[in-house]
């Protein structure tokens, strides 16, 4: 049989190991991505390393997150990552500039080419045939250095597409057709591929959309191939050069299969509080909303905000609902102001906010309390949007533009209009010039790095003792997001960079005690928590595994783990078991105390005895980590495993 896009990908950069499902592989990384939020640590972990300058063919540090500047903080952070990035040899997008994700696209994106980015929608650029994924900040900042990612080889799942979607349908609806079918957990362990006649009605920056909300799936990696449409898309971006021709062979097999036929699709929305709580918008239209919200890196393109602008032009949203629009870099903004759109957009009384991630991250634009806000972001995790008791859905650029006229949530398809068909254009206005390149090396190293009162040096952590006697600090259920495990937003955000400060905010949402009961155990070997299925789900932020590990976790017993919340535990000791028996879970109750033995002995042969001693019961426990990963455990983490290694 011939091989798949993924499979060539994968093989093209294989490092280490065997092209066998589950089994660990290390991967060449081309290209990596670093955003704000996660950037400074992964700057001051190359600090840690010693390294002199990155290794990759090219790396770029984006300022796209914590863009409110309440106080000294964040401008101290921003001067700092552009300090690092003199330093390290890195290219600089500073505040203002957008998105990294579609920027990324616009300016850096090659097909063929690896990248890793310490940020989970990273995989937005498989939308032009590259391997792109998602991690912790330390495995970045190992990339950076030069060394190969490992991932557990992938199952490869093919998505065939069919026939063309009908007005009011748009590539939003494709990736919430594919949640609707396998909710927040049906993509581990998976690269999605997409293929098919289909694949001639969605531009470059559609499949962004797709490719994007592949980590809702908990996907690896999107995967497209690099086909005529990237090349128009990197021809408009005066980048045809680097396109190559990257398409499966004609008799390529997949490990899954499945099809789409995108005729038959309609509007769809996910309700609160999960990207998988699909249903028609049909089913609920009518309820009153708050919020229209539209931008975000999940539809980040130029046609998503002009078919937006064409929708309401003329018109006047509902007096009752914000309207916010968040345009996704400097470039596409430019375009829309010299094509109109813009001005329609004002007209009808949107509310235009500065280019970047903004209230998808929290970074502003609350909604009020209990009413509904409907979004393009990616994400509705339980208390994300920055208010505690809100009610986010995630929606196409059509339906919010359509429920913002009307102030209630509304099919589009009942909208008395034609519907706008809207392409990207072939010549855009670019703005390269805000890109700051690399300094020489000689020049780099002679730089400083620029250090803010509120940036401190990471913590030391020891080796995993051989004995551990914890307390179940925390019982937690199914799907539990890293958005509940360490919140983002303008109240916590600002202090990545101090974790002793950010350590308070650990599982903030879910219990506001936690914090201190653990400070309370110092002294102790440290505590548990136990999770349900899909632990760590969404984001990529290394702070939901780092702070909790200062506070004393060692250990996170669940029933089963997101890929890259899993792999951030390990980088710092935290050991990641998983029941042998799910019914298990059920026995065990915070306060319970767990005692594990012999750990260096038992840990290199997958299985742990666990004694709970408050109920004189003992039970089996496992784990799928590879040698390498019982090694960086044992040994307190990926940069004490790094110093050893580097």
């Amino acid at each position: 049989m011939g091989w798949n896009v993924a499979k060539k990908l994968i093989h093209s950069h294989l490092a280490e190991g065997e092209m066998l499902p589950g089994r660990e592989i290390g991967i060449r990384i081309d290209q990596t991505l670093t955003q704000d939020a996660t950037g400074t640590l992964v700057m001051l972990e190359l600090e840690a390393m010693g390294l002199d300058r990155v290794r990759t063919e090219i790396s770029v540090q984006y300022v796209d997150h914590n863009l409110i500047q309440e106080d000294f903080k964040n401008a101290d952070d921003h001067l700092f990552l552009r300090s690092a990035c003199q330093r390290f040899g890195v290219w600089f997008s500073p505040a203002g500039n957008g998105v990294s994700h579609p920027v990324h696209q616009e300016r850096f994106g090659k097909p063929g080419k690896t990248l890793l980015g310490s940020d989970s929608h990273t995989p937005a650029a498989g939308a032009i045939g590259m391997l792109a994924m998602g991690a912790g900040g330390l495995e970045v900042a190992l990339a950076m250095a030069g060394q190969p990612f490992h991932v557990k080889m992938p199952r490869i799942w093919g998505v065939n597409l069919v026939g063309t979607m009908p007005d009011w349908v748009s590539a939003k609806d494709v990736i919430l057709e594919m949640l609707r079918r396998h909710n927040v957990s049906g993509g581990i362990g998976c690269v999605i591929e997409y293929h098919g006649p289909g694949l001639a009605a969605l531009s470059a920056m559609d499949r962004h959309v797709i490719a994007n909300m592949g980590a809702e799936l908990g996907a690896t990696a999107t995967v497209f191939p690099s086909d005529e449409e990237v090349r128009r898309f990197l021809k408009s971006q005066q980048r045809e050069t680097d396109w190559a021709e990257l398409v499966a062979d004609p008799d390529a097999d997949y490990d899954i299969e499945e099809e789409i036929d995108l005729a038959r699709l309609e509007p769809l929305i996910a309700q609160p509080s999960s990207p998988g709580n699909v249903v028609p918008v049909r089913e609920v239209a009518g309820r009153p909303i708050y919020q229209a919200y539209v931008g975000s890196s999940a539809n980040p393109g130029y046609r998503d905000f002009a078919v937006v602008a064409e929708i309401v032009k003329g018109r006047r949203v509902q007096d009752r609902v914000s309207f916010d629009v968040n345009p996704t870099s400097r470039q596409i903004l430019e375009n829309l102001v010299r094509d109109g759109h813009l001005l329609s957009l004002i007209h009808a009384g949107a509310r235009i906010h500065q280019t970047g991630c903004n209230g998808c991250i929290g970074m502003g634009q609350a909604p009020a309390t209990e009413k509904i806000s409907l979004r393009t972001v990616p994400r509705n995790f339980p208390g994300r949007s920055g208010t505690r008791e809100d009610k986010v859905y995630l929606v196409s650029p059509e339906t919010a533009a359509a429920s913002a006229l009307t102030g209630v949530i509304t099919d589009p398809r009942n909208l008395d209009m034609p519907y706008p068909r809207i392409a990207d254009t072939d010549q855009p206005i670019l703005n390269r010039q805000m890109l700051v390149a690399p300094l020489p090396i000689e020049e780099a190293r002679n730089s400083k790095l620029e250090k803010g009162p509120n940036i401190a040096s990471l913590p030391e952590f020891e080796a995993l003792p051989d004995e551990l006697q914890l307390t179940v600090l925390l019982k937690v259920g199914d799907n539990i997001s890293t958005d509940e495990i360490m919140p983002a937003g303008a109240r916590v955000l600002p202090f990545r960079s101090n974790i002793p400060k950010i350590a308070e905010f650990a599982f903030d949402i879910i219990d506001r005690t936690y914090w201190q009961r653990a400070k309370a155990l110092a002294g102790t070997d440290g505590h548990a928590v136990v999770g349900g299925s899909n632990y760590g789900q969404g984001s990529s932020r290394e702070h939901a595994a780092l702070a909790p590990r200062y506070l004393g976790l060692r250990v996170v017993l669940a029933k089963g783990f997101a890929r890259i919340h899993g792999q951030n535990l390990v980088n710092f000791g935290i050991l990641p078991l998983e029941f042998v028996d799910p019914a298990e879970y059920d026995e065990l109750a915070s306060g319970d105390i767990l005692v594990l033995k012999d750990l260096r002995e038992k840990l290199p042969h997958g299985r742990i005895l666990i004694e709970n001693r408050s109920r004189k019961h003992t039970f089996e426990s496992r784990h799928d980590l590879s040698p390498r990963q019982v090694h960086v455990v044992l040994v307190g983490g990926l940069i004490n495993w790094a110093k050893q290694r580097l």
